[in-house]
């Protein structure tokens, strides 16, 4: 009822009667307050920021929904759209007759989702021991991740069944690439191999990691929430596959050097060994062996040792395989002819305070006798009456103090000092191969100059294109090089070659059944710290085949031989002996000698003529 009485008094125009404690009504029209004028600045200022406001929402919603819309496309399609991944196959490498040395083959990969793992101790126990671990090893690599982990990636096929027949909840398997080396330890040096996501990682297969990859392809899906392919989204890009490499290397060769080297190392009870075998009409390598060596698909308790491709990465003072050079040279500039006579009597020779001597006295010798005894001082006597700088020249273009053009890694420089720093003793000492350091693969390319009546001949480790691969005798030279000696000195330094291998020579035990071959022994203690060791020496054989029309050269090295023998002569001139007699075989190269009255030297036989070095 009161509130109908105030009513009733509203509308006679009578005031409301106030309650106890009431608040007084009051009049908001006629409050100062709003009494009072806005200023028309304000009223622009709001009305400004509300409409630059809805430019600046304009703008944006127009920046993300049609000029830069990609990253939210991709982001929504992110929800729903999946990319699989279309691996290429990697390339393959080929040897010079189209033998396989590496290829990718399918192998299966273990992998586990921790969180849906469900599995017994006995089955645990079962699972380490098939992959390699300890249960421990295995509880921590599940620990890694909730979601996903491997267990174990490109697994020998019969693992991979055992794991599956534990049926194991969690654990599942899918395919990857696995590379395949056919020809195992024999050429590991040369393919290398690739590390588990097959990227190269040592020999061929890092020198053409771009070309033997290809290029992976892409697909887009929609999954469902289970991970079934619902639809394909868009246009597919294939994957590009890896090219296929052909090498110059010939497979039976390379297989036949390096069982030859390992047996040398093991006979002699060596620390190591190595050998280069060169075409020197094709300037392809057809052979680079190394022991200790490795199996490329198999590298647990890999080793740097056995890692090591020696002929290419490993420097050695190359000893008197650098006395031709400086009988060729002497001959190229008309200082001596093949019957000079140098007075090598009484067998040593003083330079600066500094005597060197020969492995024994000799009387007077020619310039051919000088090589063929391996004469310190003779050759010494040579090269003093050169210019350091024509020394230093003819190493130079011969190849030392120069990073091998090869495509290959891990090639070495060696080491040739500028000649303007060598002291007499120090010229004496080069001209038969101390005081500088070359590889082998080095030594034994300087020697194509003899080999190819005066050209250095550039190698490769690729199988060149349109080169007879087989039969019949090549009698043109396909590659030509840079020209260091005229052919007339070539051919005299060649034969010269011819009787350093032979009777009276230092390595006669080169000699082969059915072909003429020349080259030079060599023998050098081993660098320890500042001097050299006494009882630690290099032994190698760098040579040419057949003398008359030569085809290869051989260079064979062994480090520390030490079961008696340690003269190249004796210890890596028997290998070379077996190693040309197989190549020039396999190349059809017809015997250039009788095969019947000829009869190969033997220690007893033929005894070597001891070596100086």
């Amino acid at each position: 009822m009161s509130r109908l009485g105030d009513f009733w008094r509203r509308l006679r125009g009578q005031p409301r009667q106030r309650k106890l404690g009431a608040m007084p009504s009051v009049r908001y029209a006629s409050s100062p307050l709003l009494a009072s004028r806005t200023p028309p600045w304000r009223v622009k200022f709001m009305i400004g920021a509300i409409g630059l406001g809805f430019a600046v929402l304009i703008g944006r919603a127009a920046w993300i929904q049609i000029i830069e819309n990609d990253f939210y496309l991709e982001q929504g399609a992110s929800r729903y759209e999946r990319r699989i991944a279309l691996e290429a196959n990697r390339g393959r490498i080929l040897d010079r007759h189209g033998e396989l040395l590496a290829s990718s083959v399918p192998a299966p990969s273990l992998w586990a989702i921790p969180k849906d793992l469900d599995a017994s101790a006995a089955q645990k126990r079962e699972l380490a021991k098939l992959l390699g671990m300890s249960v421990g090893e295995l509880d921590k690599r599940l620990s890694r991740s909730p979601n996903f982990v491997w267990l174990r990636r490109k697994v020998d096929d019969e693992v991979a069944q055992a794991v599956a027949a534990l049926n194991i909840k969690g654990v599942h398997q899918l395919r990857e690439a696995k590379r395949h080396y056919p020809e195992g330890e024999a050429v590991a040096h040369v393919v290398g191999f690739t590390n588990i996501e097959d990227k190269g990682q040592e020999g061929i297969e890092l020198a053409h990691q771009s070309r033997l990859a290809g290029r992976d392809g892409m697909r887009r899906v929609i999954k469902d929430r289970l991970g079934r392919v619902v639809e394909s989204v868009g246009d597919m890009v294939p994957a590009v596959d890896g090219e296929t490499v052909r090498l110059s290397i010939d497979a039976k060769v390379q297989f036949y050097a390096y069982q030859q080297i390992r047996n040398a190392v093991l006979d002699n009870k060596a620390k190591a060994g190595s050998v280069v075998v060169l075409d020197v009409h094709t300037g392809e390598v057809l052979a680079l062996a190394n022991v200790p060596t490795y199996r490329p698909d198999d590298r647990r308790n890999l080793t740097g040792a056995q890692l090591r491709n020696r002929a290419l990465t490993d420097t050695f003072e190359p000893g008197s395989t650098m006395k031709p050079f400086i009988a060729g040279w002497a001959l190229e500039t008309g200082r001596v002819r093949p019957d000079t006579i140098i007075q090598t009597a009484p067998g040593r020779i003083s330079i600066d305070g500094s005597t060197i001597s020969d492995a024994h006295p000799h009387d007077d010798l020619t310039v051919a006798e000088v090589i063929q005894k391996s004469s310190n001082v003779g050759t010494v006597k040579l090269a003093m009456q050169m210019q350091p700088r024509e020394m230093w020249e003819l190493f130079s273009a011969v190849g030392l103090g120069q990073k091998p053009q090869i495509d290959f890694p891990g090639a070495v420089t060696g080491r040739l000092r500028p000649y303007k720093s060598w002291r007499r003793i120090e010229q004496a000492t080069m001209s038969y191969g101390y005081g500088l350091s070359a590889s082998l693969f080095q030594i034994a390319q300087a020697y194509t100059v003899f080999a190819t009546d005066g050209e250095l001949v550039p190698m490769t480790l690729l199988a060149r294109e349109g080169v007879m691969r087989t039969g019949g005798q090549a009698h043109e030279q396909l590659v030509h090089g840079r020209r260091v000696l005229s052919p007339d000195v070539a051919r005299t330094v060649r034969h010269m070659l011819q009787m350093a291998a032979g009777p009276g020579g230092t390595a006669p035990l080169a000699q082969t059944v059915g072909y003429s071959v020349g080259g030079k022994s060599g023998t050098a203690r081993k660098q320890e710290g500042r001097g050299y060791a006494s009882n630690k020496y290099r032994a190698w054989f760098v040579g040419i085949a057949p003398i008359s029309q030569p085809r290869i050269v051989v260079a064979v090295m062994v480090d520390e031989p030490n079961n008696g023998k340690y003269y190249g002569g004796a210890v890596a001139a028997p290998v070379f002996s077996q190693v040309v007699q197989h190549t020039l075989n396999r190349l059809g190269v017809l015997p250039d000698m009788a095969v019947e009255p000829h009869i190969v030297a033997s220690e007893r036989l033929v005894p070597a003529e001891v070596e100086s070095f």
